[in-house]
């Protein structure tokens, strides 16, 4: 039982994570193990100063908690503090995994499962140096707080990636393919999935030829636009990055036309996958966060201290990737919404230009690079050939701007390898996703 002080705001956040990694390279069992670990983060606030501890020894919280208290100085009006009246404080207990917990799959099972799809990834001679890694994670999170707060909920993921290189003459290609989901079941009879995956890679290596350079209408897939979501456009709505810029306050003023009028990008810890967080690690419930909508700037990602810095509502997005830092803005799930078109309609009109199915990364603010990794030629409304796109670059407002077709169907994505990286904080979980998006012109290398 925790006794919290008056004159203070404190929170106490736990978890309890269990992590299984499995790993072949050549055929070679290189890691296999699981860990669990268990951490705490504690914090107090006196309306002038935080004061953080991070620890493993979760049967002496009082007593950290108590040395916290010590090094503060106790405020009597801490209630009226701006960024103390936006906590909330939420009561709830939140089980999604309880009945299929990966901490309850053997060990021999998961090793099993990836061993099963070993021998797919060496049915062509221009594959070399396959390698397989199943990956999982079951999360049990606490939070409580001298205002009330008193959250429990689980998190869990799991998925398997492979990858190899492939060489045929002077070509050479890097395949790679992963599939994430939230139970093991989700992992079984993958074999058509991996096995399409691993023939459309080796025919692009044998097939695609170099792309001409110019700008051109350019279809992304979900994943493109996705990535295209988060990296470019997310990470200028975390609004940490405002509060010593006064120019980006400027450019990223609610209300303004920032895009094409058809398009809606969200952010949510609601969407089940990689980025499901019901309360962020202030104790936020999760929430629906228009960052555009229809066109038009709607919104900005918050943890208490931004929203109370640029008094504006909480979103729930304070996250740290575990007990050893402190909650900073992060996303959750970031996707673009659906459209009225379907894939056929969409790319009908394109005389030429390139369809984006697959990428290697992505990255930008201001200005973006997006390096495709599988790519076709649109040619009069049809795709065509497989061609090497080095990378697509452009200015975000203005690509945003050129948006002119989504189709209806959304694709969420969750992945289990990587990760976002912010500062220090790298790796951690998020999802993101999209419909089929087409831009009227793009710059393709």
């Amino acid at each position: 039982m925790i006794t919290f002080r008056d004159g203070f705001y404190a929170d106490i956040r736990t978890e309890d994570r269990s992590r299984t990694i499995i790993s072949y390279k050549a055929g070679i069992l290189e890691e296999m193990r699981t860990r669990v670990e268990q951490q705490a983060f504690l914090r107090v606030y006196d309306g002038r100063l935080w004061y953080y501890a991070s620890v493993t020894d979760l049967k002496h919280l009082q007593e950290t908690l108590n040395g916290l208290y010590a090094a503060a100085t106790a405020n009597p009006a801490i209630q009226e503090d701006p960024m103390v009246k936006r906590f909330e404080a939420n009561r709830d207990t939140v089980r999604s995994f309880e009945t299929c917990s990966v901490r309850d799959i053997p060990l021999n099972k998961k090793q099993d499962l990836l061993l099963s799809y070993l021998p797919l990834l060496s049915g062509d001679p221009c594959i070399t140096m396959p390698q397989a890694v199943y990956l999982d994670r079951n999360s049990r999170f606490s939070f409580r707080s001298s205002l009330g707060a008193d959250i429990s909920y689980d998190y869990q993921t799991c998925g398997i990636a492979v990858s190899c290189d492939m060489a045929e003459g002077e070509k050479k290609f890097s395949g790679h393919w992963q599939k994430g989901g939230t139970r093991f079941d989700d992992l079984t009879n993958l074999e058509e999935e991996i096995r399409g995956a691993i023939a459309e890679q080796t025919s692009f290596l044998r097939q695609s030829v170099p792309v001409e350079p110019g700008k051109y209408p350019v279809v992304l897939s979900p994943e493109a636009a996705g990535v295209f979501a988060h990296e470019s456009f997310g990470h200028k709505s975390e609004s940490d990055f405002m509060l010593s810029d006064e120019s980006m306050k400027n450019e990223w003023e609610l209300g303004k036309t920032v895009a094409s009028p058809i398009l809606s990008i969200v952010d949510s810890g609601e969407i089940p996958g990689c980025g499901f967080v019901p309360y962020d690690d202030e104790g936020t419930r999760a929430r629906k966060n228009y960052l555009i909508k229809n066109g038009i700037l709607a919104g900005r990602l918050h943890s208490t201290q931004t929203a109370a810095a640029l008094d504006e509502g909480l979103t729930g997005n304070a996250r740290a990737i575990d007990c050893t830092f402190e909650p900073i803005v992060r996303m959750t799930t970031t996707y673009i919404e659906g459209g009225d078109l379907d894939f056929d309609r969409l790319i009908a009109p394109i005389k030429k230009g390139y369809f984006i199915k697959t990428i290697k990364h992505g990255s930008g603010m201001s200005t973006f690079t997006i390096a495709p990794s599988l790519a076709y030629e649109i040619i009069d409304g049809k795709l065509g050939r497989p061609v090497q796109i080095s990378v697509l670059t452009g200015s975000v407002f203005e690509t945003l701007g050129l948006i002119d077709g989504l189709t209806k169907d959304v694709v969420m994505l969750s992945f289990v390898t990587g990760g976002c990286g912010k500062m220090e904080q790298m790796g951690l979980p998020v999802g993101f996703g999209g419909p089929y998006v087409r831009v009227s012109s793009m710059n393709v290398q």
